[in-house]
């Protein structure tokens, strides 16, 4: 397990054929087709590995049923388990695609729209299957064999991967889907090249295509290397291998929001003074930054240290980061207030900064001591993604579309509590008469950030109003409540 407790991302992706069409889970009859032009909720399938035979891989639609295929090679997706006959093996070919073999019956997997069988013995195009990554594409990338995170390493101009936990703006990479390859993409806007070197632009060397080994993910650039971490730093390029190993491979890991707090008196909270933690520093380091862990069922927060530890209530309500595991005494109740937000301790009482910036857990009510300003620092390139897909600018208005299979990367600037969002184009978010978020402010419009889920927050407009993608998949700015409408993964 990965030091800082993530998880690596169950891989989830699309299967695009020979016609560049996506195989597809009907709800209806449980049908497959491989018709779709793009990707939605209905072309997105999960790997799952077979505990017992690395090799072997089940394919899970988005009902929760399994590609199966029987002996006469007719192909389904109605088994809600995992049985012999959803078995396959993955045959990675040398330009990326891959070749699913039937475990049972050794025929390939293959064929158009709704004439898909497998039954095929031998592999020809119509076999072959190209992984488009479904998962939002913000991640931290881990190395398998260093047991460490990568980061931009500004001064050298590279990534590195020599970090314990994955802390701080540098440690979020953004892969990015160029035809049928990937591109690694730093958070200040530069892609990774095939030499280590760090270029703004995307070119042939930094682009690659994504094999799977045992679960894992390899990236191979265009003269058939694969990256891996180099010398004492574990500078990311191309090494010698033509065959991913242990060095070659990495997990993708999910990146939890990281955040600076600020309190009353204006000034951040921090453990720079040791445990106990006080809000009574002037300046934003490692010492003042705090991952949030929202968990799943409850919805309460952990707040994590650049030392792996975990806020704690201790004795007489004093909040100290000492914690080494999660417990009762470590989950802090979140209520928002616009573009504040406090926090409530497990003995039910609110923290509040006291004269001398202490915290404390003693507070009946909440006042101005018991509210905290929340700045979100490890998500300068934001990329929201809905129930029905991705935001993206339309095509030809100025309004936002909430439901596409390609994602546009928006500027996300903190200001005073506040939110601008500004897209490549340097115009900025904001909200018309009509309810509509248009996309070309001349000037920035504020918006408030709430982290209410896990991997999930909701958009505040100025009006007060949740953002939310409606039936047609337009953005708009009049979500009377947090449904999942207004729920963005982020």
């Amino acid at each position: 397990m990965p030091v800082n407790g993530n998880h690596p991302l169950k891989l989830q992706f699309g299967l695009i054929n020979h016609e560049g069409r996506y195989l597809t889970a009907e709800a209806f009859g449980f049908k497959l087709n491989a018709s779709a032009p793009s990707l939605k909720k209905k072309q997105i399938w999960t790997l799952e590995q077979d505990l017992q035979d690395t090799q072997v891989v089940y394919l899970r639609s988005h009902l929760g049923r399994y590609l199966a295929s029987d002996k006469d090679g007719k192909v389904s997706c109605e088994a809600d388990g995992q049985n012999s006959d959803c078995r396959f093996l993955i045959v990675p070919q040398s330009d990326g695609r891959w070749a699913l073999q039937s475990e049972q019956y050794l025929r390939f997997f293959g064929g158009s729209r709704d004439y898909l069988s497998c039954f095929a013995q031998a592999i020809t195009d119509a076999e072959l299957w190209a992984m488009h990554l479904a998962l939002h594409p913000q991640a931290n990338l881990l190395s398998v064999a260093r047991k460490r995170y990568a980061r931009l390493s500004m001064e050298d101009g590279e990534i590195a991967v020599d970090l314990n936990i994955p802390w701080g703006v540098g440690a979020l990479l953004t892969i990015v889907y160029v035809d049928g390859r990937y591109c690694l993409k730093t958070s200040d806007s530069r892609f990774l090249s095939n030499d280590g070197k760090l270029l703004t632009q995307t070119e042939r060397t930094t682009q690659y295509t994504l094999e799977l080994k045992c679960g894992k993910l390899a990236f191979k650039d265009c003269e058939g290397k694969y990256l891996s971490p180099m010398g004492p730093t574990g500078t990311l390029r191309s090494g010698r291998c033509s065959k991913p190993g242990k060095d070659e491979l990495f997990d993708l890991v999910e990146s939890h929001p990281q955040v600076v707090l600020i309190a009353a008196n204006g000034r951040y909270v921090s453990i720079r003074q040791g445990v106990s933690l006080a809000a009574n520093q002037e300046d934003e380091t490692d010492m003042e930054t705090f991952q949030m862990e929202i968990d799943k069922d409850t919805k309460k927060c952990t707040f994590r240290s650049s030392l792996g530890n975990y806020w704690a209530l201790v004795a007489h309500g004093d909040i100290q980061s000492n914690a080494t595991e999660v417990s009762a005494n470590t989950m802090f109740s979140l209520e928002w207030f616009g573009h504040k937000v406090a926090l409530k301790a497990s003995n039910g009482k609110y923290i509040c900064t006291k004269k001398n910036g202490q915290l404390l857990a003693v507070s009946d009510s909440i006042g101005e001591d018991e509210q905290l300003t929340l700045k979100l620092i490890n998500r300068p390139m934001l990329i929201l993604r809905g129930e029905n897909g991705f935001i993206c600018h339309h095509k030809s208005s100025n309004t936002l579309d909430a439901s596409r299979s390609v994602y546009d990367i928006f500027t996300l600037q903190f200001s005073n509590g506040s939110y601008h969002i500004k897209g490549v184009d340097g115009r900025f978010w904001y909200v018309n008469s009509a309810g509509l978020v248009c996309s070309d402010g001349e000037v920035p419009e504020d918006f408030t950030l709430e982290l209410l889920e896990h991997g999930r927050l909701a958009i505040r407009g100025r009006n007060g109003r949740y953002l939310r993608g409606d039936q047609g998949g337009t953005l708009k700015g009049d979500g009377l409540g947090v449904s999942s409408s207004a729920l963005w993964e982020y």
